[in-house]
């Protein structure tokens, strides 16, 4: 595709289909000596005589392209230097072009890093919330509970204490009933008694 790219825009500066071959093969030459570097950037297009170029910076990397080793490959198969120089500014502006769209598609170590981090706080703060939210459910219903309990006790109590007064109430009653039946019991045992003695003082005489 990055080949593609870079006839593409040859042919925009007027280079004829019968340079592909040429143009591909100083791409995968141009691709070869690219590695890592430190964060220096430099322009791609000029100075490719005297000088090394850097491809743009990419996240955290720079990459290598040695524009005049490239330069002079596609010398030696046979195109003249103005058109290896443009040749090997159009690569290495395609290679920014695809440097940059993979930056753009890949995420950063330091953005995977933030958004961990986002990650595990949005975690702790919803077990946070969970916790909270138990404690307070808890709290709510050891508080119904104690509620419940105290009722409970009060509503015990008070039906000891009917019962208690009940029972109170019963027995004076059956107290009462036995006063009352020893009573008549008695004056019935009186009014006999009187009785007989008068019937034994008629018969008597």
């Amino acid at each position: 595709m990055a080949a593609a790219a870079v006839c593409r825009r040859l042919g925009k500066l007027g280079f004829g289909n019968n340079n592909a071959s040429t143009i591909r093969r100083g791409f995968s030459s141009a691709h070869s000596h690219g590695f890592p570097l430190d964060r220096n950037l430099l322009n791609p297009v000029r100075g490719c005589r005297g000088n090394s170029d850097l491809v743009k910076e990419t996240g955290n990397h720079v990459f290598l392209v040695d524009t005049l080793a490239l330069a002079r490959r596609l010398e030696a198969r046979g195109l003249p230097l103005d058109q290896a120089e443009a040749i090997t500014a159009v690569i290495t502006e395609v290679l920014n072009d695809s440097l940059e769209n993979v930056a753009q598609s890949v995420v950063s170590k330091t953005e995977m890093e933030k958004n961990e981090m986002i990650q595990e706080t949005n975690l702790c703060k919803f077990k946070s919330e969970i916790q909270s939210k138990q404690e307070h459910h808890f709290s709510l219903l050891q508080r119904e509970a104690e509620k419940m309990e105290n009722v409970i006790d009060k509503t015990t109590e008070k039906m000891q204490n009917d019962i208690d007064k009940t029972r109170t109430d019963l027995r004076h009653e059956i107290d009462k009933v036995n006063a009352g039946q020893r009573l008549d019991w008695n004056l019935e045992k009186g009014y006999a008694s009187d009785y007989f003695c008068f019937l034994y003082v008629y018969f008597s005489k």
